[in-house]
């Protein structure tokens, strides 16, 4: 499985057939070398084909991604994401006419379209254009096609049904989170559903330094913790009814969530998972992240080139692979080595993303994630319905002034674990050293772990007196 995603990924990558049929060649040689089964000599030829098929697939995509129709335009278009503040503008992605145009609104537009979202439409008059430069193939991976200069924005009206059930759940979310103080309630939003829109530069600034800012891009952990909060009702059905909910369950967080590259990983290997139970066919996590990356890839070849979607599967494939075998090598009780050895095996899996993308690595990513992660994980699991429950006495006009109290109590304890979460990142980020001592402090965290796995090796090679005789 794995030989046939590596060569759909190559082929979407370079859109080209002679890298591909290289590619082939080479594995089938290693293959003849290595004296491989013939099993791994059909995987090759099929995973040639789907390199072919991968290679047609990102040139069709890209052929999409080209504006079909630009100028004035007037009439009714939907959001395809949350307006996010930025720079003093509001940043929203518009459906127009099937394609998609990002539009930075300012003055009048801006004020119209703070309080909505995603899916929600409007009466707009605009004009459709180019974007030019580096930016034009940034916004292309995200299907937008072209910039949108909005001059007013008329009335409003609600979207598809799953669109507006979504809806309902954010905004009554978002009045749960306000029982959080400022800016806590933003990385709360930020935590549970990913909505990171109203986190200060100088939060996000401080989770980037401190190798937390996974911690707001939704994935695998906040699927796992929506269904352990549904598994209570989910146990109840019988096999076939608990898949279908499940599958439910997953969509309806997906959707909730906005679709980032991130939780499509986690919804589609959740999935993966559910169906591989029911049919009594169950997989390790390393197959089921291959098959997920190949039929997301499948369906969007366009991901191959977004960051966080390979940034999601790398943490994963390392926390699949590396974290049993590093939390191994590291001395002292399992109850510790074995989350040390998950947060290495995820940011040893990371290094060369974030390698070539941002420069760094932060090196009090270690320690801050063990600090962090587990109160995270608690704020995830609690918060989305203690969120909900808060928003809703909030909103109730029959307890009179007793439902906002209410609703603070009830979020107590997810304001204490996002303040702390908070708080770690702010210190790890000011104790981070200056550069080069990161790179350093990971070379000598590589070195110390070679050594360990090859003291472990001439141990294990050691045979006793009695039985070398």
């Amino acid at each position: 499985m794995a030989v046939i995603v590596v060569h759909l990924v190559v082929g979407v990558w370079l859109q080209r057939v002679v890298p591909v049929f290289g590619l082939a060649v080479g594995c089938l040689a290693l293959s003849r070398w290595s004296g491989a089964r013939p099993r791994w000599s059909a995987a090759v030829l099929i995973g040639f084909l789907f390199g072919l098929l991968g290679s047609g697939l990102s040139v069709a995509a890209w052929d999409e991604v080209r504006p079909d129709r630009l100028g004035p335009f007037v009439g009714w278009s939907c959001l395809v994401t949350d307006p996010t503040p930025r720079n003093g503008s509001v940043v929203a992605v518009f459906d127009v006419e099937g394609e998609r145009f990002e539009a930075w609104a300012r003055g009048s537009p801006r004020r119209r379209l703070t309080d909505h979202l995603a899916g929600e439409c409007a009466q707009i008059s605009a004009d459709r254009r180019v974007i030019s430069g580096s930016a034009a193939r940034r916004a292309a991976v995200r299907h937008i096609v072209g910039g949108l200069h909005i001059t007013a924005i008329g009335e409003w009206a609600e979207g598809p049904p799953m669109s507006t059930a979504s809806n309902r759940v954010r905004r009554l979310f978002a009045a749960g989170a306000a029982r959080l103080s400022w800016p806590d309630r933003a990385l709360f939003a930020g935590l549970v559903i990913g909505d990171d829109r109203d986190e200060p530069q100088e939060m996000i600034d401080g989770f980037r330094a401190s190798g937390l800012s996974h911690l707001t891009a939704v994935s695998g952990s906040n699927v796992a913790f929506v269904l352990a909060a549904a598994a209570p009702l989910l146990r109840r059905l019988k096999p076939l009814a608990r898949w279908i909910a499940t599958i439910a369950v997953i969509g309806w967080f997906v959707a909730l969530t906005r679709f980032e590259p991130s939780i499509l990983r986690a919804g589609v290997m959740a999935g993966i998972a559910s169906t591989g139970y029911l049919l009594g066919r169950e997989r390790p996590p390393r197959r089921v992240l291959t098959l997920a990356v190949g039929l997301l890839v499948l369906v969007d070849p366009l991901l191959v080139w977004s960051v966080g979607f390979w940034l999601s599967v790398a943490a994963t494939a390392g926390v699949a692979v590396l974290s049993g075998p590093l939390a191994r090598l590291i001395p002292g009780p399992h109850w510790l080595a074995l989350p040390i050895g998950v947060t290495l095996g995820a940011q040893l899996a990371v290094a060369p993303i974030s390698l070539v993308v941002f420069g760094s690595l932060p090196l009090v990513s270690i320690p801050a994630n063990l600090l962090a992660v587990p109160v995270a994980g608690v704020v995830m699991l609690y918060g989305l319905p203690a969120g909900l429950l808060a928003g809703a006495l909030s909103d109730l006009d029959l307890l009179g002034r007793v439902g906002r109290p209410l609703g603070f109590v009830v979020q107590l304890p997810s304001a204490a674990g996002t303040h702390w979460v908070a708080t770690v990142a702010a210190v790890a980020a000011k104790v981070e050293p200056p550069a080069p001592w990161p790179n350093v402090g990971w070379f000598a965290v590589v070195v110390f772990c070679t050594a360990r796995a090859l003291c472990k090796c001439g141990q294990r090679g050691r045979l006793p007196d009695h039985r070398r005789r």
